[in-house]
């Protein structure tokens, strides 16, 4: 006979996944009476919780206790033992427990005023590259770092990565998309780097504080939040804060702009942003790339710059932005990203920070640190990259359904409630093949997208996949909207479980529980106080069904 405690069950630890601080927490374990057990002691680093014999259930001794948190934090604990033949640690191994080793359980104690905001759970995202989704009419160039080539937008093809080939998207192209995007059912829209850079993707920061000339000025940015707000969607911005371009204001590598880092030296305000072992070639950089270099995040010139109360998060706010996506989150010190978190929030309380983390967030280790993103707390949610990959192996037969399901179970016990309606879930991004290469056959992407809208999150249309765009990896993830020959079948397909999502609080903040995962067929709950909402997939054949219990 085993002993019997398992995390996801509320008779075993209840609430399910975190705490919050002042909030208890109760934890049962069952041991065969036959094994004499005297004393249980849950311990972790920083939190110990005595369980005492509180019953019987069969032939089990049943030992309970409850614990309220007063601190934040990350724990990960064991249970040790003692019974008539000594004492030992119990581990634990999948949903069950070994005795001597094993991993430990993890549990997380939230700040008690941890909230992320409402309209982006659940939320329906629409992600822009914005050189790629629209043109309308020509923007004044003047100001445009050089070199580039601005092709037409109608027959560019990116036959290379050459990021100074623009096809000429802008601004004022999304204002007259805004109907359309609003027409599949999108709350959010997420727009990859706007401000001013050399590149055509833009991750190379030139002026955090103007629109790049090619995208359009800044009465088109607010005209476009003003635009999108009228319709109920928000608009976030991606923050590129882990470094700048080296053709910048800051860095100004080819003396350009006259007082960056390295065109005026020492005297720059900018020079001690940058990290400089032989002045002025040698500087470190992000991942070796030299125009990319690193920017030394807390140094306080940059952070007043980039988090005061004038600074750039304030500023692009109070333009009508809603939030910002960080990129590479967990390359930025947690003392940035959670004054980041406190600036947002200090602009607007509703505001929200996603951050861009590959793996679990919720025990992310990063240049041997612990990140507290939720228990800073530093971030609202992040993009979830671990269910992209559950999906994909689903959808395409390389798992028949439970590797899918402990993916997702395992966030849902790891990450807050709140922050997992908050992950923003991607299928293909800027940084990834398209799911229509990925999933080429109908019946795998119409799985795969049923399940993009009813796990839990917000789920990502990447501009153009719900017109039936593919390509492989940067450039070919990033060719032009195909307008007048989208796939309306697959329009139809996105604005349906758009909708739905939209129409069921269950697939936007409930919970969840599988009924069952195997040879290629799911279903599972969505639970919440309002209603239950069963999803149904066949992998086989693509087809799906929602049904209200």
């Amino acid at each position: 006979m085993n002993i019997l405690y398992d995390s996801r069950c509320y008779a075993d630890k209840y609430p399910f996944g975190p705490l919050t601080v002042g909030q208890p927490g109760r934890f049962r374990i069952r041991i065969p009476s036959e094994c004499g057990a005297w004393r249980v002691l849950l311990t972790a680093d920083g939190l110990e919780l005595e369980l005492y014999k509180t019953g019987q259930d069969g032939p089990y001794d049943v030992f309970t206790g409850e614990l309220t948190p007063n601190e934040p934090g990350l724990y990960f604990y064991i249970f040790h033992i003692w019974d008539r033949n000594g004492d030992f640690d119990l581990y634990r191994v999948h949903d069950g427990t070994n005795i001597g080793q094993g991993d430990r359980w993890q549990v997380s104690v939230l700040p008690a005023d941890y909230a992320p905001p409402e309209d982006f759970r659940g939320a329906v995202y629409y992600q822009i590259f914005p050189d790629r989704f629209n043109k309308a009419g020509d923007c004044d160039l003047t100001g445009k770092l050089q070199p580039y080539i601005l092709r037409d937008f109608a027959s560019f093809t990116p036959a290379t990565r050459d990021a100074t080939d623009f096809a000429g998207g802008n601004l004022n192209g999304v204002i007259e998309k805004l109907d359309y995007i609003a027409g599949l059912g999108t709350k959010v829209i997420y727009f990859n780097p706007i401000f001013m850079a050399w590149s055509n993707h833009r991750y190379d920061t030139a002026d955090y504080t103007r629109i790049d000339p090619m995208l359009g000025t800044e009465a088109d940015f607010v005209r476009l939040c003003d635009e999108a707000h009228a319709r109920g969607m928000k608009v976030i911005l991606d923050g590129v804060f882990s470094h700048t371009g080296s053709h910048s204001v800051y860095f100004d590598a080819a003396s350009q702009f006259g007082g960056g880092a390295v065109s005026a030296g020492p005297t720059s305000p900018y020079y001690k942003w940058y990290d400089f072992q032989e002045f002025p070639r040698k500087y470190t950089s992000w991942w070796g790339v030299g125009v990319l270099p690193c920017v030394n995040e807390l140094d306080p010139g940059y952070m007043g710059y980039i988090l005061g109360e004038q600074g750039v998060v304030a500023k692009w706010m109070g333009l009508g932005a809603d939030g910002f996506r960080l990129d590479v989150a967990d390359e930025l010190p947690d003392q940035f990203v959670e004054t980041l978190y406190k600036r947002v929030k200090a602009c607007d309380p509703e505001g929200v920070v996603i951050g861009e983390v590959w793996e679990d967030a919720s025990s992310k280790v990063s240049y041997s640190v612990r990140r507290r993103y939720f228990t800073g707390p530093e971030l609202d949610g992040v993009i979830n990259y671990p269910f992209r990959a559950a999906i994909i192996n689903f959808s395409s037969g390389q798992d028949d359904g439970e590797a899918l399901r402990e993916v997702v179970l395992n966030l849902a016990e790891n990450y807050p409630a709140a922050a997992l309606d908050c992950t923003m879930l991607v299928l293909g991004t800027h940084d990834t093949e398209r799911i229509g290469s990925m999933l080429p056959a109908d019946a795998a992407r119409r799985t795969a997208v049923f399940l993009q809208f009813t796990l839990p999150g917000a789920p990502v249309i990447y501009y153009g996949d719900e017109a039936g765009l593919a390509g492989g990896r940067d450039p070919m993830n990033r060719l032009p909207f195909p307008w007048g020959h989208e796939n309306q079948e697959l329009q139809a397909l996105y604005r349906e479980l758009a909708g739905m999502k939209n129409a069921h609080p269950a697939l936007r903040t409930g919970t969840i529980y599988f009924e069952r995962a195997e040879w290629g067929y799911l279903q599972f709950l969505r639970i919440c106080p309002e209603e239950t909402v069963r999803c149904s997939v066949d992998r086989s054949n693509g087809w799906f069904a929602l049904e209200v219990c």
